[in-house]
Parts: C-alpha cells; structure tokens; sequence
C-alpha cells in the first residue's frame, strides 16, 4: 500500500471516528488509555531508542510527515489541529506535563498500536509509521512538556 494510500485511510478512519461535537474537551489526561488487563504488559515496554536530539528530530519529521499526528495534535502539540477540531474528545495535549508523567512510553506505544477506544485515535501501526519511527515520535512528543 503507498503512502498516499495509506494517508487516505488514517484520514477516512479519523473522520468515521469523528463526531458532529466540535471542539469537545480533551478527556482527562491522567485516565489511562490501555485496558486494565494490559496495562502491566504496557508499562513493562521500555522504549529503545534514547531520546537524543537527533532522535527528537526523526520524531518531528515523521509526526509533521508520513505519521500525521500534526493534524489531530497539532504541530505544536496542543491537540488543536485541523482534523482534531472535528473530534470529542479533543486529541491529547502534549504540553499538558500532567499526561507525560503519569504515561509510560510503552503505554503511548500501545495506543499508537491499538488506537485508543472512544476517542479518534486510530492504529498508526503499521498503516503509517513503523514501530521504530513510532519510538522517535514518541521522543518527539515528550519534548512538547517544557516542566511543570
């Protein structure tokens, strides 16, 4: 399948998953997104890739690129991008220090993975990002949390 192609299809999933409330409230970001049976297995996965600048920068590139995160999260992280406006919930604020330090990055891959039921977070994987661009992405999107 090309890129195109699976753009398409993250994009149609996103816009099935969505919802005639818009601008909803984003849920709460210290609520777990994986299911209680899988949460130890999620937490247990430790994320191999270092968060090194350069690594940070591959995140960037594939979450403005081929992963498409930008357009529901935004490309500030904010969770106010075009396609995420259509969602309720809103997509997650990664500037919100309060979800990265209660999420483990195994946790994040799960949903990047699976998606995350009853929000439009759809599986990525492998539709749009391999799992190692998805590690990078998540190093990415840790860098959006500036303290707190």
């Amino acid at each position: 399948m090309g890129y195109l192609s699976k753009f398409v299809g993250v994009s149609a999933a996103l816009m099935l998953l969505s919802v005639s409330i818009v601008g909803a409230e984003e849920k709460d970001p210290t609520k777990p997104r994986v299911p209680a049976e899988q949460m130890a297995d999620a937490k247990a996965v430790k994320n191999p890739v270092e968060a090194t600048p350069e690594s940070i920068a591959k995140g960037k590139a594939f979450y403005e690129g081929k992963g498409t995160c930008f357009n529901c999260h935004g490309k500030e992280g904010k969770g106010n991008g075009p396609a995420g406006a259509m969602l309720n919930p809103s997509p997650r604020d990664f500037t919100n220090c309060k979800f990265h330090k209660k999420r483990k990055d195994g946790e994040l891959m799960w949903v990047i993975k699976n998606g995350s039921p009853g929000t439009g977070m759809v599986s990525l994987i492998p539709a749009a990002v391999t799992e190692e661009e998805a590690w990078h992405i998540i190093n990415y999107e840790r860098s959006f949390c500036k303290g707190e």
